[in-house]
């Protein structure tokens, strides 16, 4: 198996350590300028193919990106309401991946969008707390109108056609 990058490496180990003992791992001594960094950050987690945990932050909450790995590794393993914690004789078989986000940008229009090349967040204009982030490159988002969709309905919230939304695209670094 070839190896995965440090953040993938990094998530991995705080899931099995906080699955298997219940605590959270300190971020390596001396951390590399890429895990330095501040950066809002996912970490998902699939199961024989099926999404296990998807947890992540839209701007960084932590003092660095490998705080902001541990924090959500975790919170993807056991606190995604979606799902039932992750238990001791799952970890062999956890695919996981690390989104490191870059700065979202406002875009004018639908047609500023790509769904591959780019994650969407969409926000209510009148009720900003309306708010719904999808990732790149997802399985069955293969349009514009789609990812328009699913993001403003299934992630914010927002099920009203007609109310004023603002959105934003970002790029990621997808770490496996």
């Amino acid at each position: 198996m070839d190896e995965s990058h440090p953040l993938v490496e990094l998530a991995r180990r705080t899931i099995e350590t906080y699955v298997s003992d219940g605590r959270q791992i300190e971020p390596p001594q001396d951390l590399p300028p890429e895990m330095r960094q501040r950066a809002g950050a996912f970490v998902t987690i699939h199961q024989g193919g099926r999404l296990r945990g998807c947890i992540g932050t839209i701007e960084p909450v932590c003092d660095n990106l490998a705080e902001e790995v541990i924090r959500n590794a975790v919170s993807a393993a056991m606190r995604d309401p979606r799902f039932s914690p992750i238990r001791r004789d799952e970890l062999a078989d956890l695919d996981i991946k690390v989104d490191v986000l870059g700065r979202p940008e406002l875009v004018d229009s639908p047609a500023d969008l790509d769904p591959v090349r780019y994650g969407l967040i969409v926000q209510s204009v009148s009720q900003p707390w309306k708010r719904g982030l999808l990732l790149p490159d997802l399985a069955g988002i293969d349009t514009v109108e789609k990812q328009v969709e699913w993001t403003r309905e299934h992630k914010a919230g927002i099920t009203d056609p007609n109310e004023p939304v603002e959105m934003f695209r970002f790029e990621v670094h997808r770490y496996t």
